[in-house]
């Protein structure tokens, strides 16, 4: 059982970045998945969140309208999809799921999930 986030890399500010979650070894598609971010020297931050059912979702206030979750329950993954991106967004950007309900924490901050966690995929945010 495995979950692996994948996309990350090195784009200019106003770039933009599609970062991938898939799962190996169990189906994500019961599952809410939140994408959580932490940089150099600072906590973790929620980003966002789909729930189950509904592709219910739920973002941080500063990648509201620049950032997008989606399931591709086809592939077994879940995306975000990052557009003009800005120096601040640059972290180490993991991905989570629940435990198993299908939603989001109440409060919508992938933070609290409890699920499984991946490994991060570095985003870096540079000119």
């Amino acid at each position: 059982v495995q979950l692996q986030a994948s996309g990350g890399g090195l784009v200019q500010p106003g770039g933009s970045l599609r970062l991938s979650c898939e799962a190996s070894g169990f189906a994500l598609d019961p599952y809410a998945v939140g994408w959580v971010r932490q940089a150099p020297g600072k906590g973790r931050e929620g980003v966002a969140c789909i729930s189950k059912s509904f592709g219910i979702t739920y973002y941080k206030d500063s990648v509201e309208g620049r950032f997008t979750i989606s399931r591709d329950n086809a592939e077994n993954s879940v995306h975000l999809q990052m557009n003009s991106l800005k120096p601040e967004d640059a972290a180490v950007y993991y991905c989570a799921t629940d435990s198993g309900w299908g939603s989001c924490p109440p409060s919508g901050s992938p933070l609290e999930l409890t699920g499984y966690w991946g490994q991060g995929t570095q985003v870096t945010v540079s000119s």
